[in-house]
């Protein structure tokens, strides 16, 4: 096993760190001030400054502008870009959009890539994946999809209420999951919808624990007779459940990716703040309970890389439905991690961090939603504890 990164892929790893530390850092409080009046300027130069330095959308290929990493480059890249919640978003690799654009790269037809994909990658416009509905539809369990589309004449009309569709009251297109027939593999499709299509509702903006952030407000939507046509469907009829599983692997590790930078990061002010502040005549870092916190947000960062990077490795040699155990794995340990390191940091920093001071308080509320999002931990657990029953998930690996 070689953990060594190649020399260019190191350089641009070094790239990406230097130009968060000197970029995007400083202007993180006025990205985000600027984001809840609306305003994009911050962004849009920021932006700009990435596609010139060459490090807009790596993980694409160069005819869309990127770099064409795959898994394993982004591996490298997002935790990088994660350090920060407006990292991903400066680079446009940020979810939704960046899981839809492989989706589209992958699945969809030339003249959809060419509509759709091209200006999400140049990052002009963004998009939104439709697939949770409210009680009794599909949530956890995609089987329960309500949304229905039928053919009518020449096109398909879908009727269906989704919600916690991310980022969808600013999005130009949706890419919605639709009951095509019962039939229980093939009874889905997915359908490329433009956002301001007749019969497309946007109801609202749900409020949630976590703060309105860039595209993270999660959008409830009704379709009343949305009328598309044929060339609308991405990939082919019936599709849709497997091409929604095929997107949630890799989207589950690239929300990794992004947690174990943010964790980081988390880790290094936790650091910053121990080695200078002193409590019953020694620094808190001398302190033998400060160094449990410490040794339990270290190892489990350590290890949720080690699980991402094992993960990432299996996709890129095709291994896929080998993949799938391990996803759950690496998602469900990182999102907890995600959520300790940040608990744990807000009670090292005291009532400081219990403040809007200093930023824990408010990444633990975003963060919370990891431990729901792309699937909640319960259904990680099943999945993990089903293949390893049925023999199919080998530990030592």
């Amino acid at each position: 096993m070689d953990f060594a990164l190649s020399p260019e892929l190191a350089a641009l790893r070094q790239e990406i760190r230097s130009f968060m530390e000197a970029r995007v850092l400083p202007r993180e409080e006025e990205l985000i001030r600027q984001d809840g009046v609306g305003e994009e300027a911050a962004l849009r130069e920021l932006q700009e400054a990435a596609r010139t330095a060459g490090l807009f959308v790596p993980h694409l290929p160069a005819e869309y502008g990127g770099r064409g990493l795959g898994i394993l480059g982004m591996c490298t890249l997002f935790r990088e870009m994660g350090r920060s919640p407006v990292g991903a978003r400066v680079f446009n690799c940020d979810a939704p959009d960046q899981g839809n654009m492989d989706l589209l790269l992958q699945k969809a037809s030339p003249a959809l890539r060419e509509r759709w994909l091209r200006p999400l990658a140049r990052g002009e416009m963004t998009s939104t994946f439709c697939m949770t509905e409210p009680a009794p539809g599909a949530g956890a369990d995609p089987s329960n999809l309500r949304t229905r589309a039928v053919r009518d004449g020449n096109a398909w009309r879908i009727d269906g209420h989704k919600w916690y569709s991310t980022g969808g009251g600013r999005a130009s297109f949706l890419i919605v999951m639709a009951r095509t027939s019962d039939e229980a593999r093939t009874g889905a499709t997915l359908f490329v919808v433009e956002r301001n299509a007749p019969g497309v509702t946007h109801l609202r903006d749900i409020r949630t624990l976590g703060p309105d952030l860039l595209a993270h407000r999660e959008a409830e939507f009704r379709f009343e007779g949305v009328r598309v046509s044929e060339e609308a469907i991405l990939g082919g009829l019936g599709e849709g459940f497997a091409l929604a599983q095929a997107r949630l692997i890799p989207a589950r590790l690239t929300h990794c990716m992004r947690w174990l930078g943010l964790a980081d990061r988390t880790l290094e002010l936790c650091k910053g703040y121990l080695t200078t502040r002193v409590s019953f005549g020694k620094l808190l870092a001398e302190h033998q309970a400060m160094q449990a916190m410490l040794f339990e947000g270290a190892t489990s960062v350590h290890a949720g890389n080690l699980m991402t990077w094992h993960c990432a490795w299996l996709l890129a040699q095709g291994r896929t439905k080998e993949a799938r155990p391990y996803a759950s794995i690496a998602k469900t340990h990182v999102a907890r991690t995600l959520c300790t390191v940040l608990d744990n940091a807000i009670q090292m920093h005291g009532a400081l961090g219990y403040s809007e001071d200093v930023p824990f308080s408010l990444w633990y509320r975003s963060a919370r939603a990891a431990r729901i999002a792309d699937g909640p931990d319960e259904v990680h657990l099943g999945v993990v504890a089903r293949d390893y029953l049925t023999g199919k998930l080998p530990l030592l690996v």
